[in-house]
């Protein structure tokens, strides 16, 4: 068990942030998560947060993952005082953190993410990990499995994934998977690209757009710039921004800045 006493990390607002969808809430700020074949107990009293796994797992996977050497303080003394909205933003969501995610989990599940909700993404994400997935977890009556390969799913059919409820995404899902199976595209080049030459790559896998590509950028890549615009973002922007974000000021970070505008959005429209 490792214990870290944190600033600036909540764990429920991470788990609910809309960038992971692999967090199974256990207790009061205690959660299961899943990222590739491993597995955490994650729990928060406090500052104090307690992660069940050794120093080694600790520093190899977890540390970067949660972004724990990043000072958020720093993004957060950023906001202009003048910016009410943000200010407001930050000072609900500021138990925030940029998820350092797998690049193949993280493209399939934004594509599941197009036109639907966290809730839906979650149990779809579920659904294919139970049904396509290889169980990396099976103790005391809990399993969890991991996400299914590229080559798994390269090796499949839209009308496969059905029992998944995917509908028109399983065959964007088939498509992006045989593309990167294959070595049409290369997810290991991309993970050494720059963040334009990223995105552009990412946009040739069928299913992503700008949005999904952005996120990708932001949740995988972790290209702090990406500044992925949803349809609550593009609300935000339009009530409170009408000249635009002032992307500007927050360079190096205005993806930060998204995920605490995104979140109170989310908290705003219940």
């Amino acid at each position: 068990m490792i214990e870290r006493v944190l600033n600036d990390f909540d764990i429920d607002q991470i788990a609910n942030s809309g960038q992971c969808f692999r967090f199974h809430r256990v207790g009061d700020k205690s959660y299961n998560l899943i990222a590739g074949t491993h597995l955490l107990n994650i729990q928060q009293n406090g500052r104090t947060v307690r992660f069940d796994c050794d120093e080694d797992e600790f520093n190899a996977i977890w540390r970067p993952y949660f972004d724990l050497d990043a000072d958020y303080g720093r993004c957060k003394a950023a906001v202009a005082k003048r910016d009410i909205y943000l200010q407001n933003a930050v000072a609900y969501g500021g138990g925030l953190r940029i998820l350092r995610q797998d690049l193949w989990e993280t493209i399939l599940c934004f594509i599941i993410s197009q036109q639907n909700n966290i809730a839906r993404i979650t149990k779809c994400v579920e659904n294919l990990c139970s049904l396509f997935g290889e169980i990396c977890y099976n103790k005391s009556e809990q399993v969890y499995n991991s996400i299914p390969t590229a080559e798994r799913l390269a090796a499949c059919t839209p009308e496969d994934l059905a029992p998944v409820r995917l509908g028109y995404r399983a065959k964007y899902i088939c498509a992006a998977a045989r593309q990167i199976a294959s070595g049409a595209v290369d997810l290991e080049a991309v993970r050494h690209m720059d963040y334009a030459h990223a995105k552009a790559e990412l946009l040739r896998l069928t299913g992503v757009g700008i949005k999904v590509a952005e996120c990708i950028c932001l949740f995988a890549l972790h290209h702090i710039d990406a500044f992925p615009v949803d349809t609550h973002i593009r609300q935000m922007l339009d009530a409170h921004y009408p000249k635009g974000f002032p992307l500007k000021r927050y360079k190096g970070f205005a993806g930060v800045m998204q995920q605490y505008a995104f979140y109170y959005e989310l908290s705003l429209k219940g």
